[in-house]
Formats: structure tokens, sequence, C-alpha cells
């Protein structure tokens, strides 16, 4: 009886779910078009920048300048004449507009120190500041890498090789995706189960629910797992679809055990949802409660920031977070391939936290339902 009572009511959740569009498209959504986007378009991340080169040297040296500005940073180069670079910038045909000056490898050769004009459109702001880093960097590069082959010499006694691991071409993206499905799952856990319990008490069916032979365990347990299965389908198919079909990230880890660390946090979060929706008067109340609770959980979780920068005192506070246990085992699982045996403690304090915010909140509804 117990679990027939409980199978009932979470498809009455579904059910309540499929009738509501918004809920419905806003799931779609936070899934799908929000996690392409915000992992493709990263504000910090130079991307497929529109660049044109004035070449008015015609050397070797200028050539390889021209050359070096390669994908995915920068689009492949146009090569245009100085009458045509403030035309095509006050067209916003291009983000940054290189001027090489005539005799500029001579000048390179004698120890002169010529100049390089690179103009800038300021008002990309997203670009223009990491865009402008990047090209000193590659000319830099690129004259230094010339002057060394010329003389045949190193200018410095060390050389550094880089090796990335676990993303070669250092490309946010990869990154950005896995977070953005973390924020997802976060922000839709809480809302669903949230808007399921505050919708219950303003169309007045919560009375209807207190008459029949179920009991408070019952309503909370079938709203927890209705809105995490949900989530858990939808956080499935961002994985396999958007990130690994769309975006092509590389998944190096067991999904299944990602997965399971899901439904851990689901559990957690969306037991959290419950508490904040008894203790919000409406649908506005709750998404005030919302946001001062989605914010501190993403920004000091580890997954903008890495939680070693931050000061000791928020790193012991953030580890009663659950997101700050599920970043660590996202990140592990699906970047760094880690097995059981890596991240049980991460699955093991996700479970602890989960059982207490379970806890009470069944207290706090129990409350609520008097």
């Amino acid at each position: 009886m117990f679990s027939s009572n409980i199978v009932q009511l979470g498809l009455k959740e579904l059910r309540g779910l499929v009738r509501d569009p918004m809920l419905v498209l806003l799931i779609v959504y936070a899934f799908s078009l929000q996690i392409y986007t915000g992992s493709s378009a990263l504000p910090e991340t130079l991307n497929n920048a529109a660049i044109a080169i004035v070449d008015e040297d015609q050397s070797p040296l200028s050539g390889r300048i021209s050359t070096a500005f390669t994908p995915p940073y920068f689009v492949p180069p146009k090569q245009i004449s100085i009458a045509e670079m403030d035309k095509r910038m006050d067209a916003g045909l291009d983000t940054f507009a290189l001027n090489i000056p005539p005799d500029f490898q001579r000048d390179v050769l004698a120890n002169q120190k010529p100049a390089i004009q690179l103009n800038v459109d300021a008002t990309r702001m997203s670009q223009a500041f990491s865009g402008s880093g990047y090209v000193q960097s590659i000319v830099t590069s690129e004259v230094n890498e010339f002057m060394d082959r010329y003389r045949g010499g190193s200018r410095v006694p060390v050389e550094l090789t880089l090796r990335a691991r676990f993303n070669p071409s250092l490309n946010k993206s990869w990154f950005g995706s896995i977070n953005n499905i973390i924020t997802s799952i976060t922000m839709l856990s809480i809302i669903l189960t949230g808007a399921a319990l505050i919708r219950e008490r303003e169309h007045g069916t919560v009375e209807h629910l207190l008459v029949m032979p179920v009991t408070p365990t019952e309503i909370m347990i079938s709203k927890i797992w209705s809105m995490g299965l949900v989530v858990l389908v939808a956080a499935g198919f961002a994985l396999f679809v958007v990130v690994k079909g769309l975006l092509g990230v590389p998944i190096e880890g067991s999904p299944a055990i990602f997965l399971i660390g899901t439904a851990l946090f689901l559990f957690a979060t969306t037991s959290m949802g419950i508490f904040l929706a008894t203790v919000a008067g409406s649908m506005p109340q709750f998404g005030l409660l919302l946001i001062l609770v989605l914010l501190p959980l993403q920004v000091l979780s580890g997954a903008m920031t890495p939680r070693e920068s931050m000061p000791d005192i928020i790193q012991y506070i953030m580890l009663l977070a659950p997101n700050t246990h599920f970043v660590i085992l996202a990140q592990a699982v699906l970047f760094r391939g880690a097995g059981l045996d890596v991240v049980w403690p991460q699955l093991l304090a996700l479970l602890v936290i989960a059982a207490v915010l379970f806890y009470l909140a069944l207290r706090r509804f129990r409350r609520f339902l008097r």
C-alpha cells in the first residue's frame, strides 16, 4: 500500500507537469539550447573572431604573421588594403585589424623595434579584451621564432614543453558544457519540486490529499521521485545528445557512475526544493528564495572557480552543500575517467547530505500540512 500510493501520487505529478506547457518548455530549453549556446559562446572565450590584415611589408615575416591566426580562435584573416581598414571596422565586419608597416622585416632584423598597429572594435567587449592579448602573443611568438631561426640560437636556456591533460586543445566549451548541465540540474530540480508543492497549495488540492489515506512522507517521496526522474532523463539526454553529440565533447569516464551521482544529487536538491516551497508563501517569494540559494551554490561550488582559490573558511562551509561534491564527481568522472574507487567519497557525501535535507524538509512539510 505504501509503495502503491507513492507510485500513483508520482504519476499524478507527472500528469500535472505535462499539463503545464511553460514548465515543459523550460525543461526542454534548459537541457538543450541553453547548454549548447552557453557552452559554444562563453563570454571569456575567443572563438572565431573576425580579423583583417593590412600587409604593407609583403615579406616572409609578415606572411608568417598573417598565416598564424587560425581557427578556432580566429577566422581565416582577410587581406585588405589600408583604405579598407576603417570602412570595414565601421561596418562591423572586423573585430581586429592588424596593420603591418612597410620594411617591417628589415627593421626587425636591424633591431630597430618597429611597431605594428592593431585596431580593435571595443564594442565587442567579450572578444576585444581577451583577443588583444591573443594577437600580441601570436605576433611576438612569430617574430621570436623568425629571429631564432635566422640567427640560429635559442633565446632562453630552458624550453618549456606544455602538455595539457584531459583537454589538449584547452577548449573552454568542454568544461562549460558540463558546468551548464550541473546548473540546469540544480535549477530545474529545485524549481519543479517547489512549483509542484506551491501549485497544490494555490489550487487547494493539498486539502484533498489530507483527507485521503496517504501520509506526508508518501506525498513528499512521490514529488521527489517524479520530478527527479524528469530531470535525470533530461540530464542524460543533454549529456549524450547535446554535449557528446552536438558539441563533440569526449566523455572519458563511465556515464553510469555520473548518472548514479546525479540521482543522489537530485535526492538532495528536490528535498531542498520542497523545503524552500514550505518557507515561501507564493511563487514570487519562491523565486526570490531561489535566487538567494542558487547563486551561492553555483558560484562557490567550484564549477566557476577552483575551490583551492577560495578562502579556507568558504571551502569548509561549502562541503555542506551538495553542489560541491557533485561538481567534483562530475569533473572527475567525465573529464578524467575516474571510477568508483576515486569518487566513492563524493557519492557517500551526497547520500549523507541528501538524507539530512530530506529529514529537514519532511519535518517542515509536516508542519506545513497542519
